[in-house]
């Protein structure tokens, strides 16, 4: 298994990866990287994809978002999405995605990664509940306990403030769970 920056050949292959990890009701994911890849937000080095025989098997992207502090905008890394074709999921491929993305996160020196997801799942590889450092999530449709950061070298405490996403989340309506089950879950376990 292979983790590399996605090239230009990647497109089309990183689509079926996404819509089949997705599934055929949540497209607009696939139009997400489409936008994400397209807007001043895309980092090249921080999508990464997971190659298995030469083939696309895993994808997550890293772009630039922002924390609107009180003296300034400081520039943080929004993780989304993280996609891993079905015949490979539980294997750790997402797993080894995620790990990748917050050291390429690392090495660009940004304090944060933000995401919203399962906290049972990101909170198992590092990642916290933001409102606890102060955080401020981007829509009230993402569960509070949902809205997670990792903390990097470069974080400084006196971090706060609301997090402000990539235009592509809110012309595609990509902000907060999608999943009305997942986020009964995740309220329920606060």
């Amino acid at each position: 298994m292979e983790i590399r920056p996605e090239a230009d050949h990647d497109t089309g292959p990183v689509a079926e990866v996404v819509l089949a990890a997705f599934g055929a009701d949540e497209k607009v994911v696939v139009d997400l990287v489409e936008a994400l890849r397209a807007s001043s937000a895309y980092r090249g080095d921080l999508a990464l994809v997971a190659v298995d025989r030469g083939e696309v098997v895993g994808h997550v992207m890293v772009t630039r978002g922002w924390i609107d502090a009180p003296d300034r905008l400081v520039e943080v890394g929004v993780l989304s999405p993280l996609s891993v074709r079905p015949d490979h999921q539980g294997a750790g491929l997402g797993t080894a995605l995620l790990e990748r993305a917050v050291t390429e996160a690392r090495r660009v020196r940004w304090p944060l990664v933000v995401v919203e997801g399962s906290p049972r799942y990101y909170g198992a590889r590092g990642f916290e509940r933001a409102d606890l450092l102060g955080l401020q999530r981007p829509s009230a449709r993402i569960p509070a306990p949902a809205f997670q950061v990792a903390r990097l070298p470069a974080y400084d405490e006196s971090i706060s403030g609301t997090v402000v996403y990539p235009d592509p989340f809110w012309a595609l309506d990509c902000v907060g769970l999608r999943d009305p089950e997942l986020v009964a879950r995740i309220e329920a376990d606060g």
